[in-house]
């Protein structure tokens, strides 16, 4: 019978972590990895450090989704953001470490910001058919005219995501975008980038098409000029942007009329968020349509 505990130790497998562009996990087309570290200064991981050429592969996989994202029916996308929720429960344990190792939180507190994360999925998948219903309508007009307003989406949005808050804050920014039929572009949080990018193995295994969502890691001062000067974007939400960045930025989003959300400061995550993230990026369509002559006995259609 042979003595089990002479078996050599065995050597733990190391996660490469990756980004996640168009459905797909490439590692920086320059090569480049920066050392993350937890909250002590321990290591944990080597994060791609993206480069320019990574965020216009990013736009490009953004504008390709965008159509058949845009077009998909806004009860269909409640439907594949609550599957992501799902993922995210399923695979609660490993983000749980990731934060908690990330922000320096205990188990208990990262299981709850874990546990907000998922619930804010769901919640944004019930917003995606009734956005609509408050932000759009029917418009008295003086005349034989149906006048109606409907919000479309922008179209390809980039985030800067928050800082600090590595998963809450991420998916508080991100789920706003897509809710709402855009496709996104995400810079993840520079010293705390790797539940953004186990994120992207969620998405890759829900039914969120490739594209919709692209996540880099790396320095925002490096790719924030290049995505906010991009003639394919057309918004950018300043989040997690330092004031001297966001003034970078938001002069350089002038040049095609990006639209820009500032930066807001956020007391608590776990707040009601609202609906102003979801509406921050979308457009306003009014259609008259003739309903005929209207006289004395009435209307006639």
């Amino acid at each position: 019978m042979s003595d089990l505990s002479a078996a050599p130790a065995r050597l733990n497998v190391f996660k490469t972590y990756k980004l996640y562009v168009g459905g797909k996990f490439p590692r920086s087309e320059s090569g480049r990895v920066y050392e993350v570290t937890d909250s002590k200064g321990n290591w944990l991981a080597n994060a791609p450090l993206s480069s320019r050429k990574d965020a216009r592969d990013a736009v490009v996989a953004a504008r390709k989704a965008f159509g058949g994202w845009s077009g998909a029916t806004a009860y269909n996308r409640g439907q594949i953001l609550y599957r992501v929720a799902e993922m995210l429960e399923g695979r609660r344990e490993q983000f749980v470490r990731e934060v908690g190792e990330a922000e320096g939180l205990s188990k208990s507190k990262a299981g709850a910001v874990v546990d907000a994360a998922v619930d804010r999925w769901v919640w944004y998948a019930g917003w995606t058919d009734k956005i609509g219903q408050i932000v759009g309508g029917a418009n008295p007009v003086a005349g034989p005219f149906f006048n109606l307003s409907t919000p479309e989406p922008t179209g390809v949005v980039t985030v800067v995501a928050p800082q600090d808050s590595s998963f809450l804050g991420l998916i508080s920014v991100i789920a706003p975008v897509i809710a709402t039929g855009n496709t996104v572009v995400v810079i993840a949080s520079e010293k705390s980038p790797l539940p953004a990018l186990s994120l992207g193995e969620v998405l890759a295994t829900s039914d969120l098409p490739g594209g919709v969502v692209n996540i880099l890691s790396g320095k925002a001062a490096e790719m924030g000029p290049h995505l906010a000067s991009h003639q394919d974007v057309n918004a950018i939400d300043l989040a997690g942007a330092d004031v001297a960045l966001a003034k970078e930025l938001e002069i350089a989003a002038a040049d095609n009329l990006k639209r820009v959300l500032r930066p807001q400061p956020v007391d608590d995550w776990n707040a009601d968020p609202g609906t102003s993230r979801m509406t921050a990026f979308l457009e306003t369509k009014t259609v008259w349509h003739p309903t005929g002559s209207l006289g004395a006995g009435g209307s006639s259609y």
